[in-house]
């Protein structure tokens, strides 16, 4: 949390297959205090994830319903399903001055920031193309051709890397987390995080 009071929205982008909820749970094991907001999906379940827990499962048509009523901060499609976040969540939390990490695709990414220009954005990259070829397989949960589509999207999302401030390669879990934990602590060190420090000082110089 910044010493001004209001949270930080921090965003964590990365091609399917890079170890996103890895990364995430092990941040969050190392930072409770920080608030992970669960995106709405229209896609199904996989094997051994809880719905509110690694994502709100929702049908297509109350995801389009959801986007009529302007409920969500941000949503995308993403080879053929539905992603996005809840809109009065994420501005509660910030407002109680929590840190709020969002998993979000490009697309998304790139509406949070038209939206809270102050917020972090953080990639997470795969070390080679190969290396994310052989985890996608090693997931068995997708065919040959399913494959070959998250593949041309990681390529195309990469491409976009130039829209994040920064860029986090996920060699291995621990290292990756240690970088964003880094990053986070760089990022409460900014001036404009720290007003309440800035005019303890100011009025300390005035009275000296």
């Amino acid at each position: 949390m910044s010493d001004q009071g209001r949270g930080t929205l921090i965003v964590l982008s990365g091609p399917s297959g890079v170890g996103k909820s890895t990364v995430i749970s092990s941040l969050l094991a190392r930072r409770p205090d920080i608030y992970f907001s669960v995106s709405f999906t229209t896609r199904p379940p996989r094997a051994g994830e809880v719905n509110g827990v690694n994502y709100h499962f929702v049908s297509r048509q109350e995801f389009e319903r959801m986007i009529a009523a302007d409920e969500l901060l941000e949503y995308a499609e993403y080879v053929g399903n539905y992603y996005g976040t809840s809109r009065t969540v994420i501005e509660h939390a910030l407002a109680e001055g929590t840190d709020v990490l969002l998993d979000i695709e490009v697309q998304g990414a790139a509406r949070v920031r038209e939206q809270f220009p102050g917020a972090v954005l953080a990639f997470l990259a795969p070390p080679s193309m190969e290396a994310l070829a052989h985890r996608l397989r090693s997931r068995s949960t997708d065919d040959e051709a399913t494959i070959a589509r998250r593949l041309c999207r990681a390529a195309e999302e990469c491409e976009k890397i130039g829209l994040y401030q920064f860029l986090v390669v996920n060699d291995k879990v621990t290292h990756a987390v240690e970088e964003l934990e880094a990053i986070l602590r760089a990022e409460s060190c900014r001036v404009c995080n720290r007003k309440a420090v800035l005019e303890r000082l100011v009025q300390t110089c005035g009275q000296a």
